[in-house]
């Protein structure tokens, strides 16, 4: 597999992870697993783990197993590994430093895209229950939140 193929499996991944993450967000965290993600939505500073967390590892490990077993195996398993773990890292930096600041860096910007993203995110906070929060992806949220 050449370099474009390979590179263009990867960015295609990345941008299914977004839907992925949508869906699994809306109807898995918000819905049968809501127990485990219930801690996400009640403000507790002092926490450093939420029950919440568990959901790196039901991200992680496919994007961990098709890496590993896919660079001797099946170079298209490999690049879709790749494609997970990019968007696993990008929505730790994201979601965790930046959005919910659990590391204290990255604290402002004048980006209007990456506030956009923080002000769809804290809308999607102002409901502390199962039903009515509105989902978005890490990526992708609509145009009226990148509005002054």
């Amino acid at each position: 597999m050449n370099l474009f193929y390979s590179t263009t499996i990867v960015f295609v991944t990345f941008l299914l992870m977004e839907f992925v993450s949508w869906a699994t967000h809306k109807y898995v965290m918000h819905g049968f697993l809501w127990n485990l993600h219930e801690d996400h939505h009640i403000i507790n500073k002092n926490k450093k783990i939420e029950k919440n967390d568990s959901f790196f590892l039901i991200f992680a490990i496919p994007g961990a197993y098709f890496t590993i077993y896919g660079i001797e195996e099946n170079m298209l398993m490999f690049c879709i590994g790749i494609g997970i773990t990019l968007y696993g890292i990008a929505y730790f930096f994201i979601h965790e430093i930046f959005i919910h600041q659990r590391i204290k860096i990255f604290r402002k910007t004048n980006n209007k895209y990456l506030n956009g993203l923080k002000k769809a995110h804290k809308i999607h906070h102002s409901s502390k229950n199962k039903e009515n929060g509105q989902c978005f992806g890490m990526l992708i949220v609509p145009l009226k939140y990148f509005r002054d």
